[in-house]
């Protein structure tokens, strides 16, 4: 699928409509400012502890949030899971956006996800920080070269064309959401995503998002080696 450009924003209303998932765990010292920035839209917002150590619940709790908690570290994959449950039982969102807890990601990104699914051509968007040069060249090298390899393995292996094989910035209608019953705890969620919409047949497409790679970011997990450790989880994920 072609990305949708920069000039797609939203639809008046749906961001009401829209409730953000954050996965989080020991991100106590960067999440007051991930929920600083999603404060500036009107979404709802889940926030899934899974299993930190830290304070990162307790840093929550200013902010007019659903805090659900693990009591143990289960993965991302499971964090998401549990959010978007929550958030369909008790929500009732019309889209809803996964959001990561480290401060990569971009509130301003939000829109322009949620506006294919409002426009009712799409079920699902996918953020992909390789559309355009400026993000892909914000990319650490090693980290790209991994996750060109792990593109290529999530088309070969879902039968999409997608661009980016591990970008936790997506959006769902809630029917694609309810179609999700993701079983890989860890990163390999994401190969898991896209094949319950090549099996489901959902409407999808690619976004443009912005990836911030910080040196927070970096030391949990965003580094190269980390890359490594996705494509793996990709690969045995899938063969599992």
């Amino acid at each position: 699928m072609q990305p949708h450009g920069d000039h797609d924003t939203e639809t008046p209303g749906t961001l009401h409509e829209t409730c953000v998932i954050v996965a989080a765990r020991n991100e106590a010292t960067v999440i007051r400012d991930v929920l600083d920035d999603l404060s500036a839209l009107p979404c709802t917002v889940v926030v899934v502890d899974d299993g930190s150590t830290d304070e990162t619940s307790e840093a929550c709790l200013p902010y007019p949030c659903a805090l659900l908690r693990h009591m143990t570290n289960l993965g991302q994959g499971a964090a998401l899971q549990t959010g978007i449950t929550y958030a369909l039982r008790h929500l009732e969102p019309r889209y809803l956006v996964t959001f990561d807890g480290d401060g990569q990601h971009r509130a301003a990104d939000v829109p322009a996800l949620v506006a294919p699914l409002a426009g009712g051509d799409y079920d699902v968007t996918l953020g992909t920080r390789f559309a355009r040069p400026r993000d892909a060249a914000a990319v650490p090298r090693a980290r790209r070269l991994v996750l060109r390899a792990a593109v290529a393995f999530s088309r070969l292996s879902s039968g999409l064309p997608v661009t980016d094989a591990h970008n936790g910035l997506r959006a769902f209608t809630a029917h694609a959401a309810g179609r999700l019953d993701i079983q890989h705890a860890g990163m390999a969620h994401a190969s898991e995503i896209l094949h319950t919409i090549k099996r489901q047949g959902l409407r999808w497409c690619e976004v443009p998002v912005t990836v911030d790679y910080t040196t927070y970011s970096l030391r949990k997990g965003q580094r190269s080696m980390g890359a490594v450790d996705i494509l793996w989880d990709l690969v045995t994920g899938r063969l599992r």
